[in-house]
């Protein structure tokens, strides 16, 4: 059915509701991590984290068929085969009786999951370019937060409550009330007439296309830098803040703390974007991304975790850095993708993904019994990024301007 006008900001907080469905999916197990990985025979709480590395493997791997599949027949049907496949993977997850079992279904959660996000980045690229698009993606983001902020509180609400079985329920209901508002009110942004027909060359002919562009290359690469770096926290948060720090029911609060961070650098990024441009505000956020961890390990390496306030003070600082740097950086390296918008998001989105995982794997392996790990993986990916950017533009002189 055609559906009426949709305003631009019921348009945003329904692809940030697109992209939460993931957030909901990874943030709100976390403080089930391990009673689900003794479920399933699993002890070992530093391998728990695979729980949440497979399932964001999944979310880079599935665009590659989502995205040139949306580009083909549409966004819409895509987000539906998206959500169903959800139902499947939840099923799985549920009924799982050993720890591989799990991850399987994990990874497939998180494949399922990749429909919804993927084409909801192509569909703001379908509408929006350059330093506008980063702002809708800034507001889209800062939206999407408030997901973070919430489902560790909610997941640790329903374990308590109904067991850890009662997570996965609960996200499906979501996922499933999301698809029906956007089945209901979101319009197709994909004409017919910009539809390209499918076939399984394109995969290997798009890579080909992205590669050729020097932007998207060196932007992506530092997306998936940045992104490995956080995912090293969000991988190993648990064993953090519970099993290191002790505070299991301060966890929730502190993990919405870190996520408002985020969410406030993204909207304030929104504002700032169209004056000063994405380059510079990417400039700015990676000297400060790299300057604090610098600062972290000079003080604190070879001894014992600092207090609990202290190491939030430079968390805080930390993710404010990467609040300004997820949606630049996408839109960055999508910018001259626009032709293939979907497909450009499948293999951007990939590539990042790979860098990110095999980042966060490595690193998180050595974080046991201090902190030290997760700040110097922050230091190592913020000078790579830099001599990234710094070569994107001929000379660091020229980042900022």
């Amino acid at each position: 059915m055609e559906k009426q006008p949709q305003k631009q900001l019921e348009f945003i907080t329904l692809m940030a509701a697109l992209m939460a469905s993931v957030a909901l999916s990874l943030d709100a197990l976390l403080p089930a991590l391990d009673l689900i990985g003794k479920a399933v025979g699993n002890t070992n709480p530093v391998t728990n984290q695979w729980l949440v590395i497979i399932f964001f493997l999944g979310v880079g791997s599935g665009p590659l068929v989502f995205g040139p599949v949306s580009d083909s027949i549409g966004r819409k049907p895509v987000v539906y085969i998206g959500f169903a496949l959800f139902i499947v993977a939840s099923f799985i997850c549920v009924s799982a009786e050993n720890f591989g079992w799990m991850v399987f279904g994990r990874f497939l959660q998180g494949v399922a999951l990749s429909a919804p996000r993927t084409v909801s980045i192509a569909m703001i690229r379908d509408k929006f370019s350059g330093d506008f698009m980063a702002r809708i993606m800034s507001f889209v983001t800062a939206i999407f937060i408030l997901i973070p902020v919430v489902a560790p509180a909610l997941g640790k609400a329903i374990l308590d409550a109904f067991g850890w079985e009662a997570i996965f329920h609960f996200q499906v209901v979501f996922g499933i009330a999301v698809a029906l508002w956007f089945w209901l009110r979101q319009p197709e942004t994909l004409p017919v007439r910009n539809r390209k027909t499918f076939r399984p060359i394109i995969l290997w002919t798009g890579f080909r296309e992205v590669l050729q562009y020097r932007k998207t290359v060196i932007f992506t690469l530092i997306w998936g830098l940045i992104t490995g770096s956080f995912l090293v926290y969000l991988s190993t948060t648990q064993v953090i803040f519970e099993i290191q720090y002790g505070v299991v029911d301060l966890f929730p609060y502190l993990f919405a703390a870190l996520a408002v961070t985020i969410g406030g650098a993204t909207l304030v990024n929104g504002s700032l974007v169209l004056k000063y441009g994405m380059q510079r505000l990417i400039g700015a956020s990676l000297l400060t991304f790299t300057a604090i961890p610098l600062l972290y390990i000079l003080l604190y390496y070879g001894g014992t975790n600092p207090p609990l306030a202290v190491l939030m003070v430079f968390l805080c600082l930390q993710f404010f850095a990467i609040g300004f740097l997820f949606g630049n950086l996408r839109a960055m390296a999508m910018e001259p993708l626009g032709h293939i918008a979907g497909l450009g998001a499948a293999i951007t989105g990939f590539l990042a993904t790979v860098i990110s995982v095999s980042l966060s794997s490595w690193i998180g392996s050595f974080l046991d019994q201090t902190v030290i790990p997760l700040f110097s993986g922050f230091l190592i990916c913020g000078l790579v990024s830099l001599l990234l950017l710094g070569a994107s533009q001929n000379s660091f002189k020229r980042i900022f301007t």
